[in-house]
């Protein structure tokens, strides 16, 4: 009986859960922090530091992290991590020549102790854009297939117009929800 009272507070019961979003500078993170947020184009600039709002989806309360992605800022990303139910890293899907750097960064946050269980969204961000490459070739550049025991996702998106968040929200929300 306790079980099932448990699933349906889980359903509709209001939930707490830390996200992280992060990725390589111009990757366009706050762009989709802010649609998040605001449900808006917001003009930014360069994070330096980090950006928190909450908001509720599906029933499910999130406070979001947005860290930025500067060389300087990437040594610190660790201390967002405690705590971190899921973890969206954003891709600027026509950069392909920082794609390594972005393969090194992920792999390297998906092995940290204090990610162990974190869900892993990989937004494949600009796909407006002429020359991004899609989600499938963003994969096997990232090398996702070799992240053993990990749950994630890539989600082709765009932060302008909000094309595919929601897509990416629903899938975390629910493998969040799930555990």
């Amino acid at each position: 009986m306790g079980g099932l009272f448990s699933k349906l507070w889980a359903m509709w019961g209001d939930e707490q859960h830390r996200l992280i979003i992060v990725g390589l500078d111009n990757a366009g993170k706050t762009t989709i922090f802010y649609q998040f947020a605001l449900n808006e184009v917001v003009v930014t600039s360069p994070t330096i530091g980090s950006n928190v709002e909450e908001m509720t989806f599906k029933n499910i309360q999130f406070t979001m992290w947005d860290v930025g992605g500067q060389d300087s800022l990437r040594q610190t990303w660790h201390t967002y991590y405690t705590g971190a139910k899921g973890l969206l890293f954003v891709i600027d899907s026509t950069d392909v020549e920082r794609l390594p750097l972005a393969k090194k960064e992920l792999h390297k946050m998906a092995a940290h102790e204090d990610l162990v269980g974190c869900k892993i969204l990989i937004f494949a961000n600009k796909q407006d854009a002429t020359g991004a490459l899609p989600a499938a070739e963003i994969s096997k550049r990232l090398g996702l297939d070799v992240l053993k025991g990990k749950s994630y996702h890539i989600q082709d998106c765009c932060a302008l117009t909000g094309e595919g968040l929601y897509d990416g929200m629903e899938w975390i929300s629910n493998q969040i929800r799930t555990r």
